[in-house]
C-alpha cells in the first residue's frame, strides 16, 4: 500500500473513532440529563411532601445523643402507665416491640424491660399520613422517644402488661435505630416449648440464645429471671447484715487448691503458677480466727470440672457464710436455714410479677418450704432410698439421680421442696470437715436441697491445727502450700462452721427451671467462653 493509502485508511479510522466517541458522549449527556431530571423531580416531590406534611417537625430521626444538651423532660416508666394517668400528656422512652400498619393508622407495642403498652399513631390533627408511614417503617427493637396522651380502653389489651390503657402518639423520635435483620425474634424466645409446633412457629434453642445473649436478655422472661436473681442477693445481704454479719472480700488468685482437689484452673503468676479459687473457704475461716465472728461474701467461684450437665458451670456466683458458734454446729445450720427461709419469703412477697412472668413460659409448681426447716440425717435419707429400691453403701455419696429421687420422696412425705441432709460420711467431704465425735465414719457436715438438687454444702470446720494437719496429710495435700491457713488456727480459734450456696442454682430451682444457664447471665461451661 502507498503512503497516501496508509494515510487515507488512518484518517477513516480516526473519523470512525470520533463518531463513536461522539455517540458515547451524547449517550452520557442524555443519561446525566435524565438523572438530573429525576433528582429534580424527587427533590420537588420531597419539597411538595414536606410542604404538605404539617407534622414534619413531630417525628423523625434527631441527631445522635452526644450530651450536647439536657432536655427538661420527664420520662414516665411503662410500668407506671395505669388508668390513673388517663388523659395526661406524657413522654416515654421504649423499644419498638412490634408494629402493624392498617390504613391510616399504625399500632405499635412499646416495650420497656418486662413491661409493654399498646400505642397508636393515626392520621388526624396531630399526625400526618407521612408520620404514620414513618412509624410503620421503624425497625423492631429500635429505641424511640414518644409523646402521647394516655387513654383508658374499654376492652382489656390481653397481649400487653398494661392492659387498661393505650397511648395516642403525638410526637415520635428515633433515639437509636436497630438493624432491620435481628439474629433472633423475641416472640420466638418467649414461646413455651412445644407451643406453636403445629403451625410451624419457631422456638429458639439454647445455643442460639446464648450466642445472641444481648437480644435474649431483653425478653420478658430473662428480665424477670435476673431481677429475681438480684432480689436473692439483696435479701441474702439484708438478712445477714440484720443478723450482725460482716461482708468480706476474699482473693480469687490463690497459691493452693482451696478444696484440696484437682479441679482447679491454673494461671501463670509471674515466675510461678497460681490457681483460681474454688471457694473462699480458707479465707472465711481465717476471718473467724481474726475475731470477725460472723462473715459472708458474694463473689465468683471457679471449678475446672469438665461437666456438661444442666446444673454445672465452670464459673458461678457463690453466696458464702461462715460463723462462730457456741456449743453445737446445729446453731450454724439453723442460722443458714433461717436465712434461706427469709429469702424464700422475700421472693414470694416481693417478686410475684417476676415469678408469674417466668411461669408463663416455664410453668412449675410454687416453691414450698417449712418453718422450721426439715432436717434429716444422711442415714435416714439412705434408708428412704433403699425402701424405694435403691442399692447403695452406707458411706457412698448421693448420685444426682438419687438426690432427685430423695427430693421426690421427701416432698411426698413432708410436703417441702427445701430440706437439710445432715451427718454425711467423712470419706466424701473435704479435709477441713470436723469428724463426728461418736462415729468417725461420719462427719459434722450437711447439704441443703431445693426441689431435690443440692444448693449448699457445709460443715463444722476443724479449728485445731494438729487435727487439721493430720486430715490434710490424709488427703495428700502439700502442707507447705496451706501453711498460712493451718497457722491461723495455732493462736486460738473459736468453733465455727458455714457453707457455700450457688446463686444461679438457687434461682433455677426456686423458679422450677431446667438449666442453670438460664439463670447465669453470661454462662461459662467447658464448651463456652463467649460472649
Amino acid at each position: 500500500m502507498t503512503k497516501d493509502g496508509v494515510e487515507g485508511a488512518a484518517e477513516e479510522t480516526d473519523q470512525a473513532q470520533s463518531k463513536k466517541g461522539l455517540k458515547k458522549q451524547q449517550k452520557e449527556a442524555e443519561k446525566a440529563a435524565k438523572k438530573a431530571e429525576k433528582q429534580a423531580k424527587l427533590a420537588a416531590d420531597q419539597q411538595t411532601t414536606d410542604d404538605d406534611d404539617f407534622a414534619k417537625d413531630r417525628y423523625g430521626v434527631p441527631p445522635m445523643v452526644q450530651s450536647s444538651q439536657r432536655l427538661d423532660r420527664v420520662l414516665v416508666r411503662v410500668q407506671e402507665l395505669t388508668p390513673e394517668k388517663s388523659d395526661q400528656l406524657i413522654w416515654v422512652r421504649a423499644r419498638i416491640h412490634t408494629s402493624r400498619a392498617k390504613g391510616k393508622q399504625c399500632f405499635l407495642v412499646l416495650r420497656q424491660q418486662q413491661f409493654n403498652v399498646q400505642a397508636l399513631v393515626a392520621v388526624g390533627e396531630r399526625a400526618s399520613k407521612q408520620m404514620v408511614k414513618f412509624a410503620a417503617n421503624i425497625n423492631k427493637e429500635s429505641i424511640v422517644d414518644v409523646e402521647a396522651v394516655v387513654r383508658k380502653v374499654e376492652q382489656k389489651i390481653e397481649s400487653c402488661t398494661q392492659q387498661d390503657v393505650e397511648l395516642h402518639i403525638e410526637r415520635l423520635f428515633v433515639v437509636s435505630q436497630a438493624e432491620p435483620r435481628l439474629p433472633l425474634q423475641l416472640e420466638d424466645c418467649v414461646r413455651p416449648e412445644g407451643e406453636g409446633d403445629e403451625d410451624g412457629r419457631a422456638t429458639v434453642n439454647q445455643d442460639t440464645r446464648l450466642d445472641n445473649r444481648v437480644i435474649d436478655l431483653r425478653t420478658t422472661t430473662s428480665q424477670a429471671i435476673f431481677r429475681l436473681q438480684s432480689g436473692v442477693c439483696q435479701l441474702f445481704r439484708d438478712t445477714l447484715i440484720n443478723k450482725g454479719f460482716v461482708e468480706i472480700q476474699t482473693p480469687k488468685i490463690i497459691s493452693a487448691a482451696s478444696e484440696g482437689g484437682a479441679n482447679v484452673f491454673t494461671v501463670s503468676y509471674f515466675k510461678t503458677s497460681a490457681y483460681l479459687a474454688q471457694s473462699p473457704q480458707l479465707y472465711k475461716q481465717m476471718c473467724i480466727c481474726a475475731d470477725f465472728d460472723k462473715v459472708f461474701c458474694v463473689g465468683p467461684v471457679f471449678r475446672a470440672e469438665d461437666s456438661n450437665t444442666h446444673r454445672h458451670l465452670t464459673e458461678f456466683v457463690g453466696l458464702d457464710i461462715e460463723l462462730a458458734f457456741n456449743y453445737h454446729y446445729h446453731e450454724v445450720i439453723e442460722s443458714i436455714t433461717n436465712t434461706m427461709v427469709q429469702i424464700f419469703k422475700g421472693l414470694r412477697d416481693k417478686f410475684q410479677i417476676e415469678i408469674q412472668t417466668v411461669g408463663k413460659q416455664f410453668p412449675s409448681e410454687p416453691f414450698k418450704f417449712l418453718e422450721p426447716t426439715l432436717r434429716l440425717e444422711f442415714r435416714e435419707g439412705v434408708a428412704m432410698l433403699r425402701e424405694a429400691g435403691v442399692e447403695m453403701g452406707d458411706e457412698e455419696d448421693l448420685s444426682t439421680p438419687n438426690e432427685k429421687l430423695l427430693g421426690r420422696l421427701v416432698k411426698e412425705k413432708y410436703d417441702t421442696d427445701f430440706y437439710v441432709l445432715d451427718k454425711y460420711p467423712l470419706a466424701v467431704r473435704p479435709f477441713y470437715t470436723m469428724p463426728d465425735p461418736t462415729d468417725n465414719k461420719y462427719s459434722n457436715s450437711y447439704d441443703m436441697f431445693m426441689r431435690g438438687e443440692e444448693i449448699l454444702s457445709g460443715a463444722q470446720r476443724i479449728h485445731d491445727a494438729q487435727l487439721l494437719t493430720e486430715r490434710a496429710m490424709h488427703h495428700n495435700i502439700d502442707l507447705e502450700k496451706i501453711k498460712a491457713y493451718i497457722d491461723s488456727f495455732r493462736y486460738g480459734a473459736p468453733p465455727h462452721g458455714g457453707g457455700g450456696i450457688g446463686l444461679e442454682r438457687v434461682c433455677m430451682l426456686y423458679l422450677g427451671l431446667h438449666n442453670v444457664r438460664q439463670t447465669s447471665m453470661f454462662p461459662r461451661d467447658p464448651k463456652r467462653l463467649t460472649p
